[in-house]
């Protein structure tokens, strides 16, 4: 048993993803709490798919995976900042910004990389992560960018938690909603940044939404749901490196699956959920 749980550690490359994992899924935690409270799901959906411009950008260039991530970050960042800018300027909703941006960012993407050799190969990576060829320069960059997340909110953890709550009452107390919302929105493309090379863009949505959702379901307070997503996200990463040595699937999908598996566990069995958990055990006379 005790080699069966070592064996997968014993390769540099399994390190390296759990590693990569375990920085996702604290800043999946930190920043995901906030999406779900905020109800931005969408939203960090449609910048996981925008980054894909960027990364295409410089992959069709010749840039390694360091010039890869830092394109899929400045084009993460960008939609983030026009999403807000269009909300603003244009009188427009949200929605309306993020669906007209998502559409036209990812289909320049993907335009982009078709016109390079072996583009379906490279989309593919995209599109769904590699985790298992994570580089020590991607773990640098993973990590840079993981600790200005988790500074900035814990910089401006006060007006984010009071805009994000009542933005009436907030707006009136003197924080500055909207720039609140848009530094909220440029750490959403940052996150999903950071977990694009362990998922892909396709699922980075799961990372964020997942633990922070089953945290929600567990805990009313901010720390305690970001502790505990944080929590699910490392178990789900770990869960997921082990079912992909062992079972040979693909490593990011299998750490989603996890992550929404226990997810559903969390919802069936907890209270705030369906209840099941307690519904099945049965009552005993005083």
């Amino acid at each position: 048993m005790i080699d069966w749980l070592l064996e997968p550690w014993e390769f540099e490359f399994m390190r390296r993803a759990l590693f990569a994992g375990l920085l996702v899924a604290m800043a999946g935690a930190v920043v995901g709490t906030f999406v779900v409270v905020k109800g931005l799901a969408f939203l960090s959906d449609a910048v996981a798919h925008t980054s894909l411009t960027g990364a295409a950008v410089a992959f069709v260039l010749g840039g390694g995976n360091l010039a890869i991530s830092l394109g899929a970050a400045a084009a993460a960042v960008i939609t983030a900042v026009s999403v807000a800018l269009v909300t603003r300027l244009a009188k427009l909703r949200e929605d309306t910004a993020i669906g007209l941006l998502f559409a036209g960012v990812f289909g320049l993407g993907v335009l982009i990389i078709s016109s390079a050799r072996n583009y379906a190969l490279e989309l593919n990576s995209f599109i769904v992560g590699n985790i298992l060829g994570v580089s020590d320069q991607d773990l640098v960059l993973m990590a840079i960018l993981t600790a200005i997340v988790l500074l900035a909110v814990l910089a401006f953890y006060d007006e984010l938690l009071f805009a994000a709550y009542d933005p009436v009452m907030a707006e009136a107390s003197g924080v500055r909603v909207n720039l609140a919302h848009a530094g909220l929105l440029v750490l959403v493309a940052l996150t999903a940044v950071i977990a694009f090379r362990l998922v892909g863009v396709v699922l980075v949505m799961a990372m964020l939404v997942a633990p922070a959702a089953a945290g929600s379901l567990l805990f009313r307070t901010m720390p305690r749901i970001m502790l505990a997503g944080g929590i699910a996200g490392a178990v789900s990463t770990a869960a997921g490196l082990y079912l992909s040595f062992y079972a040979d699937l693909a490593a990011g999908p299998a750490i989603v699956t996890v992550a929404i598996v226990l997810f559903g566990v969390v919802f069936l069995t907890t209270p705030r959920g369906l209840g099941l958990g307690r519904r099945l055990v049965p009552r005993t006379s005083p």
